[in-house]
């Protein structure tokens, strides 16, 4: 039987999934420790989501174990599942709001869905969680009243509501100006070591993510390309990390995708 790492929020072990005959992720190891910032990057497409579909028991390993604090996430019934969910907290790709409830409402949500607090202690608990993100004064906004940079801090006010022990953001950067991604870097880094959390980021910003990391992995054609600290991963030899992290638009990721030469195709296109 395998020990369990007392230093691991979370540990994938030899885990595989895979849609139908496509593998997405084979007999992939990797652990997040404890109070750190992990940041999980690679090209599209190369099972960065869907890590964060198996953690939160939306998908199912179909080999290898899924551990959430010791407990494998694979073969949980749904009142474990439930409770591990609550334990955790998700920044959903641009914010994802729910657009009729205020800013205050949102980050409600959770508390009042989850727990049997009464109403004063719970706007209490939302006012802290907004002010920890710079918006208490925005608590009576609408959504839609809100730029797309402060939407993505409502939603992680929304997701440290709880007071996760793990938080996973899915590009919480995309499709921000500097000053807001900026902000939002700072943000998660310093509420990580705030509140003590575990954080996992999904993300393709090769400098915000670097700078507010404490491990990277890269994931490419299914495995693990590699793995360390910020700058262990920028002096990797491996060519498909080089190619990734410089942003070099040709190599192990080709630029056209596979088909036959051009002389062939424009041989078989004549009459």
């Amino acid at each position: 039987m395998n020990t369990i790492d007392a230093n691991a929020l979370v540990e994938l072990r030899n885990l595989t999934f895979g849609y139908q005959d496509r593998v997405i992720l084979d007999k992939v190891s990797m652990t997040l420790p404890r109070g750190k910032v992990t940041s999980l990057m690679g090209a599209s497409g190369g099972g960065k989501t869907t890590t964060l579909r198996l953690i939160g028991g939306q998908n199912r390993a179909q080999q290898g174990e899924m551990l959430f604090d010791g407990q494998d996430v694979t073969h949980m019934d749904q009142a474990a599942l439930y409770a591990a969910r609550r334990r955790m907290g998700m920044l959903f790709q641009f914010g994802a709001l729910f657009t009729d409830l205020s800013v205050f409402d949102n980050v409600a949500f959770p508390l009042r869905e989850h727990t049997d607090m009464p109403e004063k202690l719970i706007r209490d608990i939302v006012l802290m969680k907004l002010d920890a993100v710079g918006l208490r004064g925005a608590r009576d906004l609408m959504p839609s009243e809100v730029s797309g940079g402060m939407s993505r801090r409502v939603a992680l006010a929304r997701a440290i509501a709880l007071d996760p022990d793990l938080v996973m953001y899915d590009e919480p950067f995309s499709g921000l100006d500097p000053i807001a991604l900026g902000t939002a870097a700072r943000l998660i880094r310093q509420l990580n070591d705030t509140l003590g959390i575990t954080s996992l980021v999904v993300s393709h910003e090769i400098p915000e993510t670097f700078h507010i990391s404490d491990q990277i992995i890269i994931l490419a054609n299914g495995r693990i390309a590699a793995q360390g600290t910020p700058e262990e991963v920028r002096n990797s030899t491996d060519p498909l990390v080089i190619q990734f992290v410089n942003g070099q638009s040709d190599g192990p990721v080709r630029f056209h995708y596979p088909g036959p030469s051009v002389e062939q195709d424009f041989r078989g296109a004549r009459p």
